[in-house]
């Protein structure tokens, strides 16, 4: 008898060993009760030998499912979408489903047509939109008219939406308290792009804090939450007499930015000035001095997205407005300190 190699097994190779139609085969991997339990057992154990895997098309006809789910984004921030994507791949790889990434336009014209296209044309099961694209009312309204399930990770909450919501604004307000707490009356607040909801939540704790002190704002520049920015935010912020004792920037690029500024200006950090960042990236431990920064684990929310989603894909839909807060915490490392007494 010819010996059929794992990677050439086909269903039609399982049937005949098993002397039994592909159907019942299809049925076996498809885990359906009309199969009884003997022949069962005697399929799995020819389909183990033969290392019989179906192939995704064949899945898909079967379940009428195609396996695949989209992430969306508008982040080409490499160091926040790694763990993103690290997190999707286990969770959705162990079911079987492959992560399609659809990268778009925050703001652009045609953003609804492209997003809705990307869901058509690629006949993804569900979505996972990534900020701050994923808090336009609109875009879930144009994924909706698909019926795709959509899961959003973001800063705010949407109507209806199910979504998973990291509670920035209260972790911003911890780290200034913290600052606060080490004797910083002067911080300057270094926020992101000032029309995202990241930016504005994580400016909203910087104030909360300073509210509760009864403190006013050093300063409050606008970055981007690039690097670049830092460097022009800390520009403004430190080449003059006036300084603040502290820079909390909304991100740890910009902060990492700050550093640099710092250095090249010869302030010591954190004896001279304590800076802290936002995201715990993997660029916080690896400037000097490392940053102290909020952790937000972009892997574990990415995760917890994945298995909410599957609980749609496997028919136990969640309330459709249920939202899910993440508290974030403190990560303290060498960059902050004591304000240095006059």
């Amino acid at each position: 008898m010819t010996r059929i190699l794992p990677t050439d097994a086909s269903i039609a190779d399982v049937a005949e060993r098993c002397g039994v139609s592909e159907r019942t085969v299809s049925r076996v991997l498809n885990g359906s009760a009309a199969v009884n339990a003997r022949t069962r057992a005697m399929v799995q154990e020819v389909i183990d030998a033969l290392g019989y895997k179906p192939s995704a098309r064949a899945r898909a006809l079967a379940t009428g499912r195609s396996n695949l789910v989209g992430l969306i984004h508008d982040d080409p921030n490499a160091l926040v979408l790694d763990p993103v994507q690290r997190g999707l791949t286990a969770m959705l790889g162990a079911q079987g489903i492959e992560l399609v990434v659809h990268p778009c336009r925050y703001g652009s014209s045609d953003l609804l047509d492209d997003v809705r296209g990307f869901v058509q044309r690629s006949r993804v099961d569900g979505v996972i939109v990534l900020p701050p694209v994923s808090e336009l009312a609109e875009l879930h309204d144009a994924i909706a008219q698909t019926g795709t399930p959509l899961i959003a990770i973001a800063s705010v909450p949407i109507a209806g939406a199910d979504m998973l919501l990291p509670m920035e604004r209260e972790a911003a307000r911890d780290l200034t308290r913290s600052l606060i707490e080490q004797g910083h009356e002067d911080i300057a607040f270094v926020s992101g792009r000032p029309a995202f909801n990241s930016a504005q939540q994580r400016r909203l704790g910087f104030l909360d804090a300073l509210d509760e002190a009864g403190l006013k704002p050093f300063s409050i520049t606008a970055g981007d939450y690039s690097f670049e920015s830092g460097l022009r935010c800390a520009t403004e912020i430190l080449d003059t007499a006036n300084r603040p004792t502290a820079i909390f920037a909304a991100n740890d690029f910009m902060a990492a930015g700050v550093l640099r500024v710092a250095h090249g200006l010869g302030i010591v950090v954190p004896d001279d000035l304590s800076v802290a960042g936002f995201d715990d990236s993997s660029i916080a431990q690896v400037v000097t001095p490392p940053l102290t920064t909020i952790n937000r684990p972009m892997r574990t929310i990415a995760e917890r997205a994945a298995q909410r989603l599957l609980l749609h894909l496997e028919g136990g839909r969640p309330a459709p407005s249920d939202t899910t807060q993440i508290p974030l915490s403190v990560v303290v490392r060498q960059s902050t300190g004591p304000r240095r007494a006059c």
